[in-house]
């Protein structure tokens, strides 16, 4: 495993040479995304599904936009492209994740989703925060933003 210097601290971090998808190689110390290292980014949300909760979700350090959503609904195709933007914008602070409630029915009842879009919030794998209905933008970001720092 290749060896990458901090930029932020300076502390020294083993990364993984091929990391699964998704994912972004972090310094242990500090948390700060580190550069240099190869790691597999996405600038799209990630579709999760009753199979891949766990390890998309629950598995995963660090902060975690969830989108609940199903495709015939209005609001959640109003809010689908500030998703995207969220995604574009991340930059290794948090993850964006999409779920479809209509073939994902388990994990829509696991965490009572009963009105869409219902976005939740997880940080370390723990839900930290719920935002029910279309919401715009700023009022997204300033939630997520909140417990991204």
């Amino acid at each position: 495993m290749p060896i990458v210097t901090c930029e932020k601290c300076g502390t020294k971090n083993r990364v993984d040479e091929n990391p699964p998808v998704d994912r972004i190689a972090k310094c242990g110390k500090c948390g700060a995304p580190l550069t240099g290292a190869t790691t597999a980014t996405s600038d799209k949300p990630v579709i999760v599904t009753d199979q891949s909760f766990s390890q998309e979700i629950l598995n995963t350090p660090g902060v975690v936009l969830l989108d609940c959503w199903a495709p015939w609904c209005g609001p959640c195709r109003m809010v689908g492209p500030i998703m995207e933007q969220l995604a574009a914008e991340a930059q290794g602070r948090y993850r964006v994740a999409k779920l479809n409630v209509d073939d994902n029915p388990r994990t829509a009842s696991q965490f009572q989703i009963q009105s869409i879009p219902t976005m939740l919030i997880f940080k370390d794998g723990k839900l930290v925060d719920r935002l029910i209905g279309a919401q715009p933008k700023p009022a997204i970001a300033t939630r997520l933003a909140a417990h991204a720092s």
